[in-house]
């Protein structure tokens, strides 16, 4: 079986996906950390991020797996080193280049063939995984997105910056020609601004047990 779910950066999707595989017993899939493990391997072999070209060649040649629910490059563990100010400033023009974006669903699809998973991203539920079990898209306010952003940790920018920053992430994954940021016509959508991650997570889980 797969769970899909989309929506745009900050909702909430990896948190609430994670405990929602948890909870149904399914394997948790993150599709934006392929992507981030694109830009990271491009960034450590020290090529230029704004070459589409060597970009490309270069995903094409690395190993992108899950270990143990984590996040291996050519067989280290990355998982920490993907979510930082280094990596956020590249990513969604990365994950733009029409070639990357299918080099990565080859390496989705082919990790959820053989299992029951609830898989996250931008275009999850209208790309990568077309004809999923259930579909949801889950948004929420650009400023409460960045609020949890900002609790998280994990970025040196200010409020109001990484308001800005989200904001213009929204534009790149909703104008890319392939793969871009939509809601599916079956999907069921969720507003996640005022609610709790538990909340969110039962509202998901009550749609698949019905």
């Amino acid at each position: 079986m797969i769970v899909a779910l989309d929506g745009p950066a900050g909702v909430g999707k990896s948190t609430i996906a994670s405990a929602i595989a948890d909870k149904a017993g399914f394997f948790y899939l993150n599709s934006g950390n392929f992507y981030r493990a694109v830009t990271l391997s491009a960034l450590n072999a020290g090529i230029n991020p704004e070459d589409e070209k060597a970009i490309t060649e270069n995903a094409g040649g690395i190993d992108i797996s899950i270990i143990d629910g984590r996040i291996h490059l050519n067989n280290e563990d990355v998982d920490a080193k993907l979510h930082n100010d280094r990596v956020d400033a590249w990513v969604a023009q990365h994950s733009a280049i029409i070639e990357v974006r299918e080099i990565v669903t080859a390496a989705l699809r082919k990790t959820a063939l053989s299992l029951d998973v609830v898989a996250e991203g931008r275009d999850i539920t209208t790309v990568v995984f077309p004809h999923a079990d259930y579909k949801f898209y889950m948004d929420a306010r650009v400023e409460i997105r960045a609020e949890r952003r900002f609790k998280q940790g994990t970025s040196s920018q200010t409020l109001e910056e990484l308001i800005d920053s989200i904001k213009k992430r929204d534009e790149i994954d909703k104008s890319k020609p392939v793969g871009s940021l939509k809601i599916a016509d079956d999907a069921i959508y969720l507003d996640t601004s005022d609610l709790t991650i538990d909340e969110v997570c039962e509202k998901v889980l009550d749609k698949i047990q019905e």
